[in-house]
């Protein structure tokens, strides 16, 4: 036998209408909420997604486009926005773009075919620059990547302030030749920098910045022929926590000791980075938060598409581990 939503509403105990909103995007309690969901579960009940598209001009889904997929962080931020979206009774697309521009311009046109009901968004640096003019008819949110101010709501980290804060744990540590390896393809590598280089002039300390692509294959690259070199910095500062796999790849390969013979710190509280001896020093990103406000400023901007854009930048949490331990002399 075919359940359809009046069964549902039977079953919860409250209106056809009230099965609607709850399943949708609709005004509802979170009890509400909680005892259509029962019902449907209870009831087997699978909602006739084409017909709603046709009725309402829009799918129910939302659009999740990140830059890298293998990057710890993006997999917890996909988790968040899936865990929301499903509380919503909405569907997740998922595409991953390897920090490609011409894989995101394909991933766009591919939400604004499937009229998704919104999209979360992770942009090049290239493709922040066309975003002004790209004529999307769905409210988009980015997230990790700042865009144009004022045109879409975002959720950051505050990258040079938690940048800063590494080279500033690091210099009192005693550490005075300090060197950073910084994704080149997002806003997110460039402030990560801004803050590191600024940090390291308000100490009046020695250092270079070194751009790479954000993988750990370019990093471990780049870490090899900066350690084998005479000018070997005392320390690394590492961007993300794939950089940093690949800086601790590197100072293996060279047989370096941690931190004795360089000090590692960088970005994502990844559960390996606290396995290793010694443990690293990064800075733990709200990761979960991140996709929650997401989808939360992507609702608001669902109810009220008028209002003006948000911002939500977050802070960090510097986890200090044996990787920056006290110089010697």
């Amino acid at each position: 036998m075919t359940v359809n939503i009046k069964d549902v509403a039977r079953a919860a105990g409250v209106s056809i209408s009230t099965v609607s909103r709850a399943l949708g995007k609709g005004p509802v309690s979170a009890e509400v909420r909680e005892q259509v969901q029962a019902a449907v579960k209870a009831t087997g009940y699978r909602p006739n997604l084409s017909a709603r598209r046709l009725r309402s001009q829009h799918t129910l889904t939302v659009g999740l486009i990140v830059a890298d997929i293998r990057n710890p962080f993006f997999t917890a931020v996909s988790r968040a926005v899936e865990d929301a979206a499903y509380q919503a009774g909405m569907r997740v697309i998922l595409c991953n773009t390897d920090e490609d521009p011409a894989r995101e311009a394909l991933y766009v046109r591919l939400m604004q075919e499937e009229r998704v009901t919104g999209l979360i968004f992770a942009p090049t640096r290239a493709t922040i620059g066309q975003l002004r003019a790209a004529p999307f008819d769905f409210p988009v949110v980015l997230i990790d990547r700042a865009g144009p101010d004022g045109q879409f709501d975002t959720v950051v980290l505050d990258n040079r302030a938690a940048s800063a804060a590494l080279v500033e744990h690091l210099a009192v540590q005693g550490y005075r030749r300090i060197g950073g390896l910084f994704g080149g393809t997002s806003t997110t590598g460039l402030e990560r920098e801004a803050g590191f280089s600024a940090a390291m002039a308000a100490h009046g300390l020695a250092g270079e910045s070194r751009f790479v692509a954000p993988n750990a294959a370019a990093a471990e690259a780049e870490a090899m022929a900066w350690l084998a070199s005479p000018a070997r910095p005392e320390a690394l500062v590492l961007s993300n926590g794939l950089l940093l796999t690949g800086a601790v790849k590197a100072a293996r390969a060279h047989g370096l000791r941690i931190p004795e013979d360089i000090g590692l710190a960088g970005f994502d509280n990844e559960t390996w980075t606290g396995l290793v001896q010694p443990g690293l020093t990064v800075i733990e990103q709200p990761v979960e938060t991140i996709g929650r406000e997401a989808m939360a400023l992507l609702f608001q901007r669902l109810k009220t598409p008028q209002a003006p854009t948000r911002k939500v930048v977050l802070s960090g949490t510097c986890l200090v581990r044996g990787s920056t331990a006290a110089r010697a002399g």
